[in-house]
C-alpha cells in the first residue's frame, strides 16, 4: 500500500503537466463555408461588373481614337490638339478607374473574410476552451511540423460547432 501510494504521489505532478494540444486547418474550414461561397460569388460579381464597365470604357476610347485618325488629316490643329486631349483625359480616367475597381475589390474581399475568419476563430476558441488545450495551432498558416501524435486534430469538431460538414 505503501508502494503505491509512493508511486501516486510521483506521478502526479507528470499529470498535472500534460498538457493537451491541437490542430485545425482553417482553410479547409472556410472553404466548405456557406458564407465564403456567398462572399466568393459577391466579389465574383463585382469584378465582373468593374470589367464590364471598364470593357466599356475601352470601346468608347477606341471607337473615338479610330474615329479621330480617320479626320485627323483633314482637322484644323486646335481641334487635332482639343481630340487628343479628349482621348488622353479618357485613358487616364480609364486608368483611374482600373485602380479604384482594385482597391474597391480589395477593400470589399478585405471585409467578408474578416467577417468569415473571425467566425471560425470564435468557434476554435470554443472548442479550445471545451476540450482544456493549451493552444490549437493552424496548419494553413504554415507551420512545417506538427506531431499528429502529440496533437489532436480539432477540424471536425470545429465544422461541427460552426455547423457544417
Amino acid at each position: 500500500m505503501k508502494k503505491l501510494l509512493l508511486m501516486l504521489m510521483a506521478f502526479a505532478p507528470l499529470a498535472t503537466f500534460a498538457q493537451k494540444f491541437g490542430h485545425v486547418n482553417a482553410q479547409e474550414i472556410i472553404q466548405v463555408m456557406p458564407d465564403y461561397t456567398k462572399a466568393k460569388t459577391e466579389i465574383d460579381a463585382l469584378q465582373a461588373q468593374y470589367e464590364a464597365d471598364l470593357k466599356s470604357m475601352q470601346d468608347e476610347l477606341q471607337k473615338k481614337g479610330d474615329a479621330f485618325e480617320k479626320e485627323q488629316a483633314t482637322l484644323p490643329d486646335n481641334i487635332k490638339q482639343r481630340r487628343q486631349q479628349e482621348l488622353q483625359e479618357m485613358y487616364q480616367k480609364i486608368q483611374q478607374s482600373y485602380q479604384d475597381n482594385q482597391q474597391a475589390l480589395q477593400k470589399a474581399s478585405a471585409e467578408k473574410m474578416q467577417a468569415i475568419t473571425t467566425k471560425v476563430i470564435d468557434a476554435i476558441k470554443e472548442v479550445g476552451q471545451a476540450g482544456g488545450y493549451v493552444y490549437i495551432m493552424d496548419v494553413a498558416g504554415g507551420v512545417p511540423y506538427i506531431s499528429t501524435t502529440l496533437s489532436t486534430d480539432v477540424t471536425a469538431q470545429v465544422k461541427a460547432k460552426l455547423g457544417l460538414k
